[in-house]
């Protein structure tokens, strides 16, 4: 940021991480003529790892943006200039002020525009989720007809956000797809182990029809995420000889462990006790005992990392992301809940920083929360091994010639097979089916 005039200032690409050298704009929620506070969110930017809201770093008026939409800056480029001005002179904010009649001709255009009415930021979303609000009843007043966070406060602050909701934001997008659009409390919940305890949001599908207007399919941009998921992905199965195997493992004293402490812990750290804080626990102690599970690939040699960096993959409406719990193994049961609470808040509001991303060594993919009983993961390149927890299920099981109804769940590892072979994979998954099934209700939390 540098002054050009004493009073117009250039806002620029922050510096968001070492391996960042440029951003995409998405969508500039601010335009020329309209005044900033200092931290008012003016734009979106996109990168190859995140997405995230660039918020002004000075008050004033946005007199040129210089960066247009869907074009790419460079970190430390100028994208828009900002009139300061206003901020020390009464007479020139009298003179900034428009006339009502050039007030009015502006609300009743803003009225007529509202193609922005749909597109919510993250922010926007994370402030309706909070407070329960239907952003179809909000009114906006931002360009296009946009909602911004100030239509969502004013919408709390008038009380109207107790009302109950009326329509789905995305019940049209739900009947086209022919999924039902059902409220949180039409979802029954499964009675043990990992379940789903709200409505999986919809995906925010942006669609514009095709040239010819065929009501058939949709156009949806590829955004720099998905892009590189795609790349990632292809570079991984192309790269790498993938291979996959699967251990079933039991356990039932681990719900009855879950059971008895989790409602305490939530009253005690605020953050909910998933089974994963277990499961992550029980894949370290096996990288422990088998490290070149912990390892890459780099043709001449095998790298084994000495860290252990376990990647989640986390889900959101658009894509997955892996943020990394740093040092897993220096962390007992309670601070991997409240890392993997932090990561998961982080990722689905859009608030992943780069650090969030980088330096993972083994990554865990908690698939049994949307049901799942047996996945086939690709590898989170350049990593060695990927792991996935599936679904707890209630079944019968043969115990000593007996048939007894336990909790079961399969753990599913797709491996490099130029770094892995079955043996190897063999006996870490038996260490951590070990791991798994030695939890008792005396095993400690911290």
């Amino acid at each position: 940021m540098s002054e050009t005039n004493q009073t117009i200032v250039e806002v620029t690409v922050p510096h968001l991480a070492e391996t960042l050298v440029s951003a995409q704009i998405g969508k500039w929620l601010k335009q020329p003529g309209d005044l900033v506070e200092q931290y008012d969110i003016i734009c979106e930017l996109y990168t190859d790892k995140v997405n995230t809201e660039m918020p002004s770093p000075v008050s004033g008026k946005i007199v040129k943006i210089l960066v247009g939409e869907g074009e790419v800056a460079d970190v430390g480029q100028a994208i828009c200039l900002v009139n300061t001005a206003g901020e020390a002179s009464g007479a020139q904010l009298l003179e900034e002020t428009p006339s009502p009649f050039q007030s009015n001709f502006t609300k009743a255009s803003d009225a007529q525009d509202q193609s922005m009415r749909n597109r919510y930021s993250p922010a926007v979303q994370k402030l309706a989720a909070e407070h329960g609000v239907n952003l179809q009843l909000v009114s906006g007043t931002g360009l296009g007809g946009r909602i911004t966070r100030k239509d969502v406060e004013a919408y709390v602050s008038s009380g109207q956000a107790l009302q109950p909701q009326q329509t789905s934001p995305f019940a049209e997008i739900a009947h086209e797809q022919h999924v039902p659009a059902q409220t949180p409390q039409q979802i029954p919940l499964r009675s043990t182990g990992i379940h789903l305890s709200e409505n999986p949001p919809l995906p925010k599908i942006e669609v514009e029809g095709n040239a010819a207007g065929n009501r058939g399919e949709y156009l949806i941009d590829v955004t720099p995420i998905r892009n590189t998921i795609a790349s990632h992905m292809r570079q991984s199965v192309a790269e790498i000889p993938h291979a996959w195997t699967m251990i079933e493992v039991d356990l039932t004293n681990l719900v009855v462990l879950r059971n008895k402490v989790k409602d305490e812990f939530m009253r005690k750290e605020g953050v909910n006790l998933t089974y994963l804080a277990f499961v992550i626990k029980a894949v370290v102690g096996a990288i422990k005992d088998y490290p070149i599970m912990n390892s890459v690939w780099a043709v001449d040699k095998i790298i084994v990392k000495r860290d252990i960096n376990i990647s989640l993959a986390v889900g959101t409406e658009d894509f997955v992301v892996t943020p990394v719990i740093q040092r897993a193994d220096q962390k007992n049961i309670a601070g991997l809940a409240r890392d993997i609470d932090d990561l998961t808040k982080k990722a689905r509001n859009n608030k992943l920083t780069l650090s969030d991303l980088q330096g993972g060594t083994f990554t865990l993919n908690n698939t049994g929360s949307f049901g799942s009983i047996a996945s086939y993961p690709i590898i989170n390149y350049p990593q060695a091994a990927i792991l996935s927890f599936e679904s707890i299920v209630k079944k019968p099981v043969v115990i000593q010639d007996m048939i007894a109804v336990r909790s079961m769940a399969n753990l599913c590892l797709s491996l490099d097979h130029r770094i892995l072979d079955g043996v190897i994979c063999g006996r870490f998954l038996q260490r951590v089916k070990e791991n798994l099934e030695s939890y008792n209700t005396e095993t400690s939390l911290y």
